[in-house]
């Protein structure tokens, strides 16, 4: 499978950081000493046959990158990457999802944000807002493990299915249909956990501990109590996610087209970094905005005992379904663009291959006549 992948990477439109065309094996030559080496451009790295049948700039050797782009290497740092962004920041935010979640399921009691504060302060002191914190770090782990790792492999196969040049000219739908795909088998792991904390933060008195709440789930209701949230993890999930991503990548896109003043090649890394911040926080809003109506369903279904979801909806009716809208903007938002911050940034920092947005393919070009930049 994995022999598959590498392959598949190798003549994705995503493969590399560079565009080459026409690219030769390069010429044997003699290495010289350390001291006569010279340092190339980033713009002016000479390109190799790395695989038979396939010439393509050699991104990883000129950039000293720690793994060649779409190898098992890659997919696995794609992975820790989504297990450092998605379980750090989710934990970070536990207080205000704590809030969010009782005012979706007693909104009588908690009237809005700061009462909701308030409230759990008055009754619970300061400890009691970390209250799911053990949970929502295990499971969001695991998820962030199967979002972003599976999102890098499925954009590479789908990419592959359909040819360099409908990747490029259908690389929104490409995006959507990698990160749908990824967050199906994202959210299979999420469910146990999501299922723990939400019990924990919005059922008085029914534990404090996940090691106090899974024995007791699983005596009320066997191993069902863990997955009866699955189907709506699912409506509200896959749609963040796909807004998540596609929103992400065609955002990113338009900064560096529209409004960074610099090629992106010219950016430092901080500055791309604080680009990609920027993208994940607009994505951010629209992905809180699209996903609400199954979070809330999520969080009622987890605290009533063998409700479904659609009797969760008609209980709650269309204005319960946006309670608490207003704080996961907030919370969703900066997660976001947390998330792709710190994932960009661990790219960095473990010398991953990170391509630029892509370009249109030189073959596609000449079909459409098109001349210059675009």
């Amino acid at each position: 499978m994995f022999k598959s992948l590498f392959d598949a990477a190798q003549n994705s439109t995503f493969r590399s950081p560079f565009t080459s065309v026409n690219c030769q094996a390069a010429t044997p030559a003699s290495v010289p000493a350390p001291s006569a080496v010279a340092t190339p451009a980033l713009n002016d790295v000479s390109p190799r046959q790395l695989t038979p049948n396939h010439n393509i700039a050699a991104a990883a050797a000129a950039q000293g990158d720690s793994c060649e782009f779409g190898s098992n290497h890659y997919f696995l740092l794609c992975g820790l990457g989504g297990i450092i962004s998605c379980g750090s920041t989710h934990t970070m935010v536990v207080p205000l999802d704590l809030v969010k979640c009782r005012l979706q399921v007693d909104p009588a009691k908690y009237k809005s944000v700061f009462n909701g504060f308030r409230v759990s302060l008055a009754e619970e002191g300061v400890r009691g807002l970390a209250k799911g914190w053990a949970p929502t770090f295990i499971g969001y782990s695991m998820q962030g493990l199967c979002k972003f790792g599976l999102y890098e492999v499925f954009k590479v196969i789908y990419g592959d299915a359909i040819g360099e040049e409908n990747a490029f000219l259908y690389r929104t739908g490409l995006y959507l249909a990698a990160s749908a795909s990824a967050e199906f088998f994202a959210d299979i792991a999420l469910a146990p956990m999501e299922a723990a904390k939400v019990k924990i933060q919005t059922t008085p008195g029914f534990a404090k501990t996940l090691r106090e709440a899974l024995p007791k789930m699983t005596a009320q209701e066997g191993v069902a109590a863990f997955y009866k949230g699955l189907v709506p993890l699912w409506m509200r999930q896959i749609p963040y996610t796909m807004m998540k991503f596609a929103c992400f990548e065609r955002t990113l896109e338009l900064l560096y087209k529209y409004v960074v003043p610099k090629p992106r090649a010219d950016c430092t890394k901080g500055e791309q970094l604080v680009v990609t911040f920027a993208a994940g926080y607009i994505a951010g809003v629209f992905c809180a905005i699209v996903s609400h109506p199954a979070d809330t369903v999520v969080s009622k279904l987890n605290q009533a005992k063998g409700a479904s979801a659609l009797d969760v909806a008609k209980q709650l009716g269309w204005a319960g379904l946006w309670g608490g809208l207003v704080p996961r903007i907030v919370m969703i938002g900066t997660l976001t663009a947390a998330q792709w911050f710190i994932y960009d940034a661990v790219k960095v920092t473990l010398r991953m291959p990170r391509p630029p947005p892509p370009e249109m393919p030189e073959s596609l070009k000449k079909k459409l006549g098109v001349t210059g930049e675009q």
